[in-house]
């Protein structure tokens, strides 16, 4: 029964796990073939080089970044791991067929060459990120991207990205001897970088308040049933009278930090309040993205 319940989960995780690939990979493919290709920009990762090689001699974009993708595949298997590797293959595959196949169905953009390159960075960085967050890839230099984060998981993933596909804009700009290509090509990988780490990292995010006051178990029991939210109570002293405090830390989403700020004044309006921006929250009440593990 155990088996059969796993062998359950397994399938409602694929299912999920593939829808997730073939909305980034339309989307990833909108950026790169209706948006760059057509404005000629100088993309970035193994795109680029796809890119490059479409441009230079119609090339298939999707096939040559098939081809591209099996050596490196072969170099880092061991490292990003069997499971991230064949799930990594199958979008892979998905992501090239959309590219060559679908995307051409749909009209390229021609107008102003600034909003393509933002179209670009937020569609593509979109797209990788829904990816990403079914601990998959795209490939190419995702695999390089992802063994990095493997070996050294507190760096971020759109940082990453940022430092390992500029290698590949200033190689376009050397190939076509374009100066306002690799300006794009900054804007688009800047773009790719900053959506990336918003969508991934950001759901994590929340706000982490200080309240100093004496009424510290009112204030927990206030916020708890305000949000749902636990507390902790530190104890301190005032640093003037050296009188007894308290201070209710609370950890909560950005949504709730208002109720939060609310019911403390409620409680006890002579009450002190620090409240920061918590960039990642762990433990139970917070949902958090795992990615390359």
């Amino acid at each position: 029964m155990e088996s059969i319940w796993k062998k359950e989960i397994i399938k409602d995780e694929t299912v999920v796990d593939i829808v997730y690939e073939l909305i980034g990979s339309i989307l990833t493919a909108a950026a790169l073939y209706n948006f760059a290709a057509s404005s000629e920009f100088l993309m970035t990762g193994f795109s680029g080089i796809a890119l490059i090689l479409y441009r230079l001699f119609k090339i298939p974009m999707g096939l040559s970044t098939i081809f591209l993708n099996v050596p490196v595949a072969i170099l880092c298997w061991k490292v990003i791991g069997k499971r991230f590797l064949l799930k990594s293959l199958r979008c892979m595959i998905m992501s090239s067929i959309i590219l060559d196949y679908v995307a051409p169905i749909f009209p390229t953009y021609e107008g102003d060459k600034m909003l393509a390159a933002l179209a670009t960075g937020m569609l593509g960085g979109l797209g990788y990120a829904l990816i990403y967050t079914r601990n998959s890839s795209t490939g190419g230099s995702d695999f390089i991207v992802m063994a990095i984060k493997a070996k050294k998981p507190h760096l971020q993933l759109g940082s990453l990205i940022f430092v390992t596909d500029l290698v590949i804009i200033l190689i376009g700009s050397f190939i076509f001897k374009d100066i306002d290509g690799v300006i794009y090509g900054l804007i688009i990988n800047t773009c790719y970088a900053v959506v990336t780490n918003k969508l991934m990292y950001g759901l994590n995010a929340g706000k982490l308040a200080f309240i100093i006051t004496e009424k510290g178990r009112e204030m927990c029991i206030a916020i708890d049933l305000a949000c749902g939210r636990g507390s902790t109570i530190l104890t301190a002293k005032g640093g003037y009278q050296l009188d007894d405090k308290q201070v209710v830390m609370v950890a909560c989403s950005n949504k709730e930090m208002f109720q939060v700020e609310k019911t403390a004044k409620e409680v006890d309006p002579s009450q002190f309040m620090i409240i920061m921006e918590s960039n990642e929250v762990h433990g139970e009440g917070f949902h958090v993205r795992k990615v390359a593990q």
